[in-house]
């Protein structure tokens, strides 16, 4: 990743994918937290962050948030500030390690074990004979597999010795193993799962074990594990994760912070989740008030979020501000348009990023957008857009529309809003009045200077 000074480079500068711990400090964009809580000592990153640092805090976290909002960044820039004071943590990215698709509890614990012999290989923690040897036993036959075609001279018995310096990386390679079959081979899959499923507490016994001799190596300091992606897990699969298993998955002897589905947050069923876990939501970032005027405030933060990344001069004249009213906040849906807007910009072999070129980026991501709704959500929409932005009764509805990011929600006061590009289209079939809202901002596409 590189700072675009040229329009051929924006691509690079706005990967879709979150900023790592090494590109914090040229990249990342400080004090967005106001302009998300309407609060600027507030912030449900830095609440995390506190609680786990604090051993006796509650050790389980729900992060909810929009795909796009900034989740992923903020959670690298927290492990940044954990590992600074002494901690180590382990991100794991579910959507590259299983099938999001066919997912289940199981699969959780056993990418847990593997993240926590990761850390206790990174710190040089001497697990205890007798804990690897449990370890061995629990998954025995597939580390026999593994070594049994590693070894040249000698016996299993003496590569599988507990003495062995390297047992642990063995007992990794074998994970890695594992997680191929989760992802990829459905009847090993199968034998992995109720492996853990017939012996859970036992593995939950073995986890706590090797937390605890890794607290012993770093002063205390417990592990920490983050679990990426869940928030992308469809309803049925989320609450077949988290529902049924909810004590085990919120009772780890270390912090462990599971991304989740914000639409799911507006189901009955989420209370009992806020039972076990501390719940949290990092919200999108405001660029519109309540009461249909521009935030200015936030328009600005979003701004410098891309003066980060690229020379603001690659910008026609009011292009990037109409990208960012349209995008409604969302960071995912801004760097889209920009990337596409900017594709567009190089085939012209022009410098700049022109009103045309956001035009025809931002037609492109109403197409997307409105492609997830039906004639039977317009009213509802339109509701949402014409004032009701608060006491929604038909919570399925909301639920579904949130999930397919067309309705988005804004903290501080919680609140909705229709997407902005949503928005356009349901002008464009005249069922809300096209005109200008106080703060002068258009309210079709067409950008007007």
């Amino acid at each position: 990743m590189r700072y675009a000074n040229q329009v051929s480079e924006v691509l690079n500068a706005f990967l879709q994918e979150p900023l790592k711990e090494n590109q914090m400090d040229q990249f990342y964009c400080n004090n967005t937290m106001e302009y998300r809580m309407n609060d600027k000592y507030s912030s449900p990153i830095e609440d995390i962050f506190d609680m786990c640092r604090n051993s006796e805090s509650s050790n389980a976290f729900l992060l909810l948030g929009h795909r796009g909002c900034g989740k992923s960044t903020e959670l690298n820039h927290m492990t940044k500030k954990l590992v600074s004071k002494g901690y180590h943590v382990r991100t794991i990215m579910c959507s590259r390690d299983l099938d999001l698709l066919n997912i289940v509890s199981s699969d959780l614990f056993i990418l847990m074990g593997e993240a926590l012999l990761e850390i206790a290989e990174e710190c040089n923690c001497k697990i205890k004979q007798d804990i690897l040897k449990e370890i061995q036993d629990f998954w025995g036959e597939r580390i026999e597999t593994i070594t049994s075609q590693e070894i040249k001279n000698g016996s299993i018995e003496t590569e599988l010795s507990i003495e062995t310096p390297n047992f642990i990386s063995k007992i990794l390679k074998m994970f890695g193993k594992i997680k191929a079959d989760l992802k990829f081979n459905e009847e090993i899959r199968n034998e992995h799962r109720r492996k853990i499923s017939i012996c859970f507490s036992e593995w939950i016994r073995l986890l706590s074990q090797v937390s605890e001799e890794i607290s012993k190596e770093t002063e205390g300091k417990r592990p920490i594990i983050i679990f990426e992606d869940l928030d992308k897990l469809n309803p049925e699969d989320a609450w077949k994760v988290f529902l049924n298993y909810a004590a085990i998955l919120s009772g780890m002897s270390f912090p462990v912070v599971y991304t989740f589905p914000i639409a799911l947050s507006y189901d009955i069923k989420f209370s009992a989740l806020e039972s076990y876990f501390i719940t949290k939501t990092l919200p999108m970032i405001k660029i519109e008030k309540i009461t249909g005027e521009s935030y200015q405030e936030g328009i600005h933060i979003i701004q410098e979020i891309v003066k980060k990344r690229a020379n603001l001069d690659l910008f026609e004249k009011n292009v990037l501000v109409k990208m960012i009213e349209f995008t409604g906040g969302s960071l995912r849906d801004l760097f889209f348009v920009i990337n596409s807007a900017a594709k567009r910009a190089e085939r012209r072999k022009s410098d700049t990023i022109s009103q045309e070129d956001a035009e025809r980026a931002l037609e492109e991501l109403k197409t997307v957008l409105t492609r997830r709704i039906e004639r039977n959500d317009y009213d509802f929409l339109k509701d949402i857009y014409t004032g009701n932005k608060e006491q929604i009764e038909d919570k399925q509805k909301l639920l579904n529309m949130l999930q397919a990011s067309v309705v988005l929600e804004y903290n501080g006061k919680r609140w909705h809003n229709v997407h902005p590009l949503v928005a356009s289209f349901l002008k464009e079939q005249g069922l809300i009045q096209n005109d200008r809202n106080e703060s002068g901002r258009v309210s079709n596409i067409r950008m007007d200077y």
